[in-house]
């Protein structure tokens, strides 16, 4: 029995995941460094973003959806965002048990101190980088979440 090989895109494509898991891996130890003097993780701060880029509030769930992340771990790091002040809940007009979340004057503080401390380390990170170049990058990975995406939602 042959085994099935992959195409040279294949390959290309399975080189470019093990260099975006380590990517990851090394985007999430930065994260935490620059923002650990603001009592946040890389995971808190990805959330208070998702919070502040959504266009009204949502439920835990719908940002759990939107990170492409597990609704319990989004849950409990609202909790503990909530337990320290940067969130709070609402009342959700459209389910009863489904709170809101939305930021506090305080959360809205951290998030902005983070991305503060954000801009002139992705400034000196993107240096010597072509425009262009990361466009193209932006929009094959964004092709691939979408084709991994829709074979999510044609399984479930």
């Amino acid at each position: 029995m042959r085994k099935s090989q992959r195409t040279p895109a294949g390959d290309a494509l399975t080189d470019l995941m093990l260099d975006l898991f380590r990517l990851n891996s090394l985007l999430l130890t930065a994260g935490d460094r620059l923002v650990a003097r603001l009592g946040l993780t890389s995971a808190r701060w990805q959330i208070l973003g998702a919070i502040v880029q959504a266009e009204r509030p949502q439920p835990v769930a719908w940002l759990a959806r939107d990170l492409g992340g597990n609704r319990q771990n989004v849950q409990r790091i609202v909790n503990d965002l909530h337990g320290e002040g940067l969130v709070a809940f609402e009342a959700n007009p459209h389910h009863r048990r489904a709170q809101l979340v939305v930021l506090t004057d305080k959360g809205r503080r951290a998030f902005d101190a983070a991305m503060a401390l954000q801009m002139p380390w992705v400034n000196s990170l993107s240096e010597g980088l072509a425009v262009k170049d990361l466009q193209t990058v932006h929009r094959i990975v964004a092709a691939l979440r979408t084709k991994l995406e829709s074979e999510a939602e044609a399984q479930t």
